[in-house]
């Protein structure tokens, strides 16, 4: 990179999945800019310790000149107050000189350059004022491809009379140049794809190519993972039966699935998008992908009654009391057979028609009554309990809609908002988007090439 020719990086946070090399890229680009490399954890480090790296790197800086990296893993967990809080000097007042004050001054002199890891998303968890300071760079889950070079270097490492050229670390990359604008970086993976077959080791017979690609799935992209699962599989004798041994890796894998982290909003938000889009299969994964992982059923009822009102809503008046239903069912059944009821509802909803009035409707109502809270209501549909409210007019002229054989109105809303539509009649179109890409890519994808139905309907 560039920036790394200069000798300065800048501030940076790297955002990526668990094992995707956070801490390695923080250290080989200290390495790269010949900067002093302090390493701290979020979880087990305070203020005091950050002050500590700051007053050494301030000393360094001005005996050599060199610069000074602090790399802070798990970012996230340092409080939000913590990220930016500036020191308070007040002369006689020490107690007033809360040592609080962290990365905002020392990045902005100068003293230190931060590289934060964090597996979380940054817009939320970190402060606005420490994230405009860093540049943001997303690292992606590891690919097979890359798990795969990753574990064959290691058991190279560790195999009898291994090769020196086995155990080098690939050098840093330095002649990528980075966007210009953007701060947000997507990364790329560490190798293209590969054909080779996969590799023997006759110092581990037992580590079959078989054993080798279950361990690369099950380590679902975590390097860590797949080198606790290969240190593992390295320490059972080489007489093992690879079915005992696949047996054993799998037991020992725990889910990665986080119910307080982004995988949780992420896979109900997949859920809830999948049942909007009508593709009952893969709501179904979704589904499954959240119930096998630990997640509370009654969580995920609760959303799908909220989908059933939002997405399905007036096209169909059964989805609502069905959710209900099945809400209720994981409150009194719980799992492992509320899973059935979740089946049924998810799979319901995804094939069910779609409408949206009700809730736009709201939205524009909600949007109107805020607009001016002070919008009297009509005489004519005001109550009228008492001889003084009748003597002022209320409900003169309301016409008692049961009474009449024949249609009739009475002014309902505020003279200003007589006009106004909020809930627009079935079939109306207003503000729908007609995409000819996108429809084209439903019928190709979808529809198995046939034109969309109700494509000459909307031709004009």
């Amino acid at each position: 990179m560039s920036l790394v020719r200069t000798g300065s990086i800048g501030s940076l946070i790297l955002w990526g999945p668990p094992g995707c090399g956070k801490t390695t890229l923080a250290r080989l680009l200290a390495k790269a800019v010949d900067a002093a490399f302090r390493e701290l954890s979020a979880t087990d480090s305070g203020i005091s310790d950050i002050r500590t790296v700051a007053e050494e790197a301030k000393g360094l800086v001005n005996l050599t000149g060199r610069r000074t990296i602090l790399f802070l893993d798990e970012v996230h967990r340092f409080n939000r107050a913590q990220q930016v809080r500036r020191p308070s000097v007040h002369a006689g007042t020490l107690t007033n000189m809360r040592t609080k004050d962290i990365f905002l001054p020392y990045i902005e002199q100068g003293i230190i350059q931060l590289i934060g890891a964090t597996t979380e998303n940054p817009s939320f968890k970190l402060n606005g004022a420490l994230l405009s300071r860093c540049r943001v760079i997303v690292l992606e889950r590891l690919t097979d491809d890359d798990i795969r070079q990753i574990v064959t270097r290691a058991v190279r490492r560790v195999s009898p009379q291994a090769a020196p050229s086995d155990a080098d670390p690939a050098p840093l990359p330095v002649d990528a140049s980075p966007p210009s604008s953007p701060t947000l970086v997507p990364s790329q993976g560490l190798s293209q794809p590969s054909s080779e077959p996969a590799p023997s080791f006759p110092a581990f017979p037992h580590l079959t190519p078989k054993v080798l690609s279950t361990l690369i799935s099950l380590s679902t992209g975590d390097a860590r993972t797949a080198l606790s699962l290969l240190e593992l599989a390295l320490a059972s004798p080489p007489h093992t039966e690879p079915e005992r041994l696949l047996s054993a890796l799998r037991r020992s894998v725990s889910t990665a699935y986080d119910r307080t982290g982004d995988d949780r909003y992420d896979m109900i938000s997949a859920l809830h998008k999948s049942v909007r889009g009508s593709d009952g299969s893969a709501a179904l994964y979704w589904l499954a992908r959240m119930l096998t992982a630990g997640e509370d059923p009654v969580y995920v009822a609760r959303r799908m009654a909220v989908c059933a009102s939002e997405d399905v809503g007036l096209a169909d008046n059964h989805a609502l009391p069905l959710a209900m239903a099945t809400l209720q069912a994981c409150q009194n059944i719980g799992m492992p057979e509320c899973r059935i009821n979740l089946a049924h509802l998810v799979t319901y909803l995804a094939e069910a028609p779609k409408s949206t009035r009700a809730y736009e409707a709201y939205t524009r109502a909600e949007t109107a009554a805020k607009a001016d809270p002070t919008l009297p209501v009509p005489p004519m549909v005001r109550n009228a309990p008492t001889t003084l409210m009748k003597d002022l007019g209320y409900g003169d002229g309301y016409a008692y809609n049961p009474n009449y054989i024949h249609p009739v109105t009475n002014q309902y809303l505020p003279p200003s908002l007589q006009n106004e539509v909020f809930l627009r009649p079935t079939g109306d179109t207003t503000d729908k988007i007609w995409d000819e890409a996108m429809l084209k890519r439903w019928e190709e994808q979808k529809n198995g090439g046939r034109p969309w139905p109700n494509r000459q309907d909307f031709a004009d």
